[in-house]
């Protein structure tokens, strides 16, 4: 048997998260996911209950640079919330076929939101522009 775990990163490829963060968003119990049909941007959210809110973990694919994003929780009552927002590289993230292994990995990006879990209807993933990239139901 190989044991040797995970796939290996090219040495001078900047990795967009620690393998740390990798590693918690896989344990999280709580994720949801989707795919949009249009902007084929798919992305899933890991949710913790906190004392404080929701902690979040974004995990992001096929989404192509450069542009800025934000990660936006809506709530039943139609409040919205800036949870965390990133930069998305030139090269992409999650890109499927990638020969660049840096755009080859998801974005892993993590966030909080001051609203209660039970408080969130859904996710949107946005651009700075306002364009909606992905919306996820929480």
């Amino acid at each position: 048997g190989d044991d040797r775990g995970g796939g290996s990163v090219a040495v001078g490829e900047p990795h967009p998260t620690s393998p740390a963060e990798d590693a918690f968003f896989e344990h999280m119990t709580e994720k949801v996911s989707a795919t949009d049909p249009t902007t084929r941007v798919g992305a899933s959210v890991g949710m913790e209950e906190k004392a404080w809110g929701t902690h979040t973990v974004l995990e992001l694919k096929n989404v192509k640079g450069p542009q800025k994003c934000t990660l936006v929780a809506v709530s039943k009552t139609g409040e919205e919330e800036i949870v965390t927002s990133w930069s998305v590289p030139q090269w992409g993230y999650g890109i499927e076929g990638a020969t660049n292994p840096a755009a080859k990995a998801p974005l892993y990006v993590h966030g909080g939101a001051a609203m209660d879990r039970e408080d969130i209807a859904r996710f949107e993933v946005r651009t700075f522009d306002g364009e909606r990239l992905v919306e996820i139901g929480a």
